[in-house]
């Protein structure tokens, strides 16, 4: 799969208008999500993470009990890529399916 390039601060911006949740925060999209209990919100990273695999693209996350906090990056492209939105969305289709609170 063909590495993507780093997207400009301003394309970034626009399209974080079409994603909720989520913020640019020092090169990064970063997003927390909360969930009923921990088993949602494993449930939650055990689909994110087989999507992470699919792009070979890998998510920084920490998670404690119900909360699931999230920083996309594409660290060989130094920024946010096509990737980062790919995953995010995917997350956010998650999240849904998983009851975030």
């Amino acid at each position: 799969m063909t590495r993507p390039s780093k997207l400009s601060d301003e394309t970034v911006a626009e399209r974080l208008a079409t994603l909720p949740g989520w913020t640019h925060h020092d090169g990064k999209l970063v997003r927390e999500f909360r969930f009923k209990d921990f088993s949602a919100a494993f449930a939650f990273m055990t689909r994110a993470a087989m999507r992470a695999e699919q792009l070979d693209h890998h998510p920084d996350w920490f998670n404690v009990y119900n909360r699931v906090k999230v920083q996309l990056s594409t660290h060989d492209a130094a920024g946010v890529t096509d990737f980062d939105f790919l995953l995010a969305e995917s997350m956010n289709s998650f999240a849904a399916a998983d009851g975030p609170q």
